[in-house]
């Protein structure tokens, strides 16, 4: 009967010490360095579309837009 109640207790701190590696290793980091998380966080947004190419498009648009208010404005008064 003692052996039963010396097992539970060591059965019971074992499961206790197993708890405890499995709750650290969720709090365990994947990337070693910033630089390594941000790269796969861009590979990862670039796979599901963030950076479309149709954006690109804006830019040029606002500078076409800018030249010809430019070109309206010297034209106008001068």
């Amino acid at each position: 009967m003692e052996q039963v109640r010396q097992q539970h207790p060591q059965a019971a701190l074992i499961s206790l010490e197993a708890a405890e590696v499995s709750t650290r290793g969720g709090f365990a980091c994947l990337f070693s360095t910033s630089d390594e998380f941000e790269t796969a966080l861009i590979t990862e947004r670039r796979a599901q579309g963030h950076y479309d190419r149709g954006q690109d498009r804006w830019p040029l648009a606002l500078f076409v837009a800018c030249a010809v208010a430019v070109v309206g404005t010297v034209l106008l008064f001068g």
